[in-house]
């Protein structure tokens, strides 16, 4: 009986050992990054904004000019939807995308610097809303969260009025080049069935 007992202790003793070896053995062949990518989850943006979203007034950005820390400046989008920047002055920022706008920087300080490095990083960006305003039972602003077409909006403006021109419904779209106005007929949307175009942030809708 106690040589059996002696046989087991052996055993498991040169198993344990086994195995210690093995796990030292996978620890020597790991790549140094590899503990670091196990225990943290991948890094997220500041502001989480995706690479689409379109600039706003009030956004706060920091552009950063590569090897170059008077150039590189923070600001935030003025309500007119612009930037100032030093050499370029005015630079149109709302309804642009950060690599759009990084790209009009860009195209603007080759007249003053060879070969420049631009970055633009969205710091803070405001919150995303809609308006909605005229002949509906519930004007206002509203929150813009994922995709929201000009009918979603219309519904969470309470509707039409009685008096409502449902035929010209207006969007109005402040973009990089001026205000836009798209125009759509809310009675052939509903007979046709088309799709009702995607609202962005900012946008107003005006019904007469």
């Amino acid at each position: 009986m106690q040589m059996k007992t002696a046989t087991l202790t052996v055993l498991c003793s040169l198993l344990a050992a086994g195995g210690a070896r093995a796990q030292d053995a996978n620890a020597s062949t790991r790549q140094p990054g590899d503990a670091k990518a196990m225990a943290a989850p991948a890094a997220v943006g500041t502001s989480g904004t995706s690479a689409d979203y379109r600039l706003a007034p009030g956004d706060k950005l920091r552009i950063e000019i590569y090897k170059d820390n008077q150039l590189s400046q923070s600001l935030q989008v003025r309500p007119d939807g612009k930037i100032t920047l030093p050499l370029v002055g005015d630079v149109a920022a709302a309804g642009r995308t950060s690599l759009e706008l990084r790209d009009a920087i860009n195209a603007s300080l080759k007249d003053y610097i060879t070969n420049p490095t631009v970055t633009v990083i969205v710091v803070e960006a405001t919150p995303q809303v809609v308006y909605v305003t005229g002949e509906v039972n519930k004007p206002g602003a509203f929150p813009l969260n994922g995709r929201m077409t000009v009918l979603q909006a219309l519904a969470m403006a309470g509707g039409f009025t009685d008096f409502a021109n449902r035929k010209d419904v207006r969007i109005l779209r402040k973009g990089a080049t001026g205000m836009q106005t798209l125009r759509f007929n809310y009675k052939e949307a509903l007979d046709d069935g088309r799709e009702p175009p995607a609202l962005q942030p900012g946008d107003t809708v005006v019904v007469k």
